[in-house]
């Protein structure tokens, strides 16, 4: 199921930018094969792959495997790495990611669930690698991206954005500070879902999810509807000195763009501040032997 995640994101990806996916490559990173519970994750990985590949229409041009990651933990976790390549057929259909014109529709494709299992949140929030990962429905996936592309040639798509790591906020919150040149803000209502435990409606990893801004959201609905996706307008884009608000029933959750901008984009510089910094207090107060 994790192999079959990769691909389909890979395929998500793709499809945001407007092209139609068409074959993948991979690198598959496992422990000591000789081990019988590494072989069967590398056996289903492979298998899940090969599922998803038929079911995307993506062929497997290429590859290699990486055998014997270990440390003297253990093995690393199983990593099926994928690389996606598509084809835009027109220039005019190339999309971008983030939010571009204040007043267009946010739609999102696809659903939310309650589903945490293997998230981003569980490693960051809780350090747990834990759960059963979420669902993988490559039937949905195709008309997901099918919908997404057609959308695209109809000309009924500013921006498209597939929600993956960090879930549904995350996707948000990237849309608005995509632009190189500057962020632009949204308001969204999630209420629909307010029945979810809101951790999980904001930083679950349901798959077959699509942002997307619209001039047109009526073509986009309709779209969907004709490949049996589901879809609704969640919001608007707004202003940037609006931020981004989400509101779920009674609960208001509003950030400021600039906020948003310094922890996406200057995260690595602050975890390089603190790894020095901590190295700095070992030195000058070294551990006993043993600790």
């Amino acid at each position: 199921m994790g192999t079959q995640l990769a691909v389909a994101e890979a395929a998500r990806n793709v499809a945001c930018t407007g092209a139609r996916p068409m074959a993948i490559t991979n690198c598959l990173n496992f422990g000591n094969p000789k081990r019988p519970e590494v072989y069967f994750q590398f056996t289903q990985a492979v298998r899940g792959m090969g599922e998803a590949c038929v079911a995307l229409g993506t062929p497997v041009t290429g590859g290699n495997v990486s055998f014997y990651n270990e440390n003297p933990r253990g093995a690393a976790h199983p990593t099926p790495v994928v690389g996606m390549v598509g084809l835009i057929d027109s220039l005019a259909h190339i999309t971008r990611s983030g939010f571009t014109t204040v007043g267009d529709a946010i739609v999102l494709l696809g659903e939310p669930s309650d589903e945490l299992g293997g998230s981003e949140y569980l490693a960051r929030i809780h350090n747990l690698v834990a759960g059963a990962p979420p669902r993988c429905d490559l039937t949905r996936e195709k008309a997901t991206i099918d919908a997404l592309l057609e959308a695209i040639r109809a000309g009924a798509v500013r921006s498209a954005h597939d929600c993956s790591d960090g879930g549904l906020a995350v996707a948000l919150a990237e849309c608005c500070i995509a632009d190189a040149s500057g962020t632009i803000g949204a308001e969204v209502e999630l209420s629909k879902w307010n029945v979810l435990p809101l951790r999980a409606l904001l930083f679950g990893e349901a798959q077959a999810r699509i942002l997307v801004s619209t001039p047109e959201p009526a073509t986009v609905l309709d779209l969907a509807r004709r490949h049996a996706v589901p879809a609704r307008v969640i919001g608007q884009v707004r202003a940037r000195d609006e931020g981004l608000t989400i509101r779920i029933g009674e609960r208001v959750l509003r950030t400021s763009l600039d906020r948003l901008a310094h922890a996406y984009h200057d995260a690595i510089p602050e975890i390089m501040n603190t790894s020095i910094a901590e190295l700095a207090v070992l030195e000058q107060h070294p551990q006993p032997a043993g600790a």
